[in-house]
């Protein structure tokens, strides 16, 4: 058995493990290993419209007292890329993740991104491995479990706002400082500052949750000081 020690942490093992090693297998180990197409992009594709499903029934029959908008908001929050990859460290996926030497070195193996599209993949090989059940037992079992003290986490942008309002009397500032990567897998990274200092820097595949990454930065910051 391959990754024996996470496939018992995770409460799942695989029939064919060859969908586990595409989940955990990044595009730049593929690239170095001469071997384009077997790496983590489609199924993590997968993986998300999985997750979409699993995570709008959970909200429906959860919050029933609650609109749609909002509903679409919390699942927003419960299953955005900071979120995602905290859930993602809480298993140590990130330690499991196959990536390129030169992805390594600049320190892919921390970045949220990775973290939370290997997650988005896993939950795909777990789908296409067990069926829908399965996929969703995982889902409830690591990702929507225990929101209320995953919150800061999963609305970082807003908790930052409500504290630098009550004790800076200041609203965040978020500054795109960089781009980079294809089209496909475009990477954003944004700064947060308050009052004119930087307080978080963070990356992501789109704006907002780049914007989420560096928020979240900034209330580790806050609250190690307190």
């Amino acid at each position: 058995m391959i990754y024996k020690s996470f496939q018992n942490k995770i409460g799942y093992s695989f029939k064919d493990e060859n969908l586990l090693l595409l989940a955990l297998t990044h595009s730049s180990f593929a690239n170095e290993n001469h071997n384009k197409s077997f790496f983590n992009e489609r199924i993590e594709f997968l993986g998300d419209a999985v997750l979409e499903l699993i995570s709008s029934e959970f909200f429906y029959k959860m919050t029933p007292e609650i609109p749609e908008g909002e509903m679409t908001k919390r699942r927003a929050a419960a299953v955005c890329e900071p979120a995602l990859a905290y859930c993602a460290r809480e298993i140590g996926l990130e330690k499991n993740i196959r990536l390129g030497r030169g992805e390594e070195q600049t320190g892919g193996r921390d970045r949220d991104s990775i973290i939370s599209d290997a997650l988005e993949s896993l939950i795909g090989a777990i789908y296409l491995d067990g069926g829908f059940e399965e996929a969703k037992k995982f889902v409830l079992s690591f990702v929507l479990n225990d929101l209320d003290h995953k919150k800061l986490y999963y609305d970082s942008k807003s908790a930052l706002q409500e504290y630098a309002q009550g004790h800076l009397g200041a609203e965040p500032v978020y500054e795109l400082i960089g781009e980079s990567g294809p089209d496909h897998m475009r990477v954003f990274t944004m700064q947060v500052s308050v009052a004119g200092n930087v307080l978080g820097v963070g990356e992501g595949h789109t704006k907002k949750a780049a914007q989420a990454a560096a928020a979240l930065e900034a209330l580790k910051k806050y609250y190690s000081e307190d």
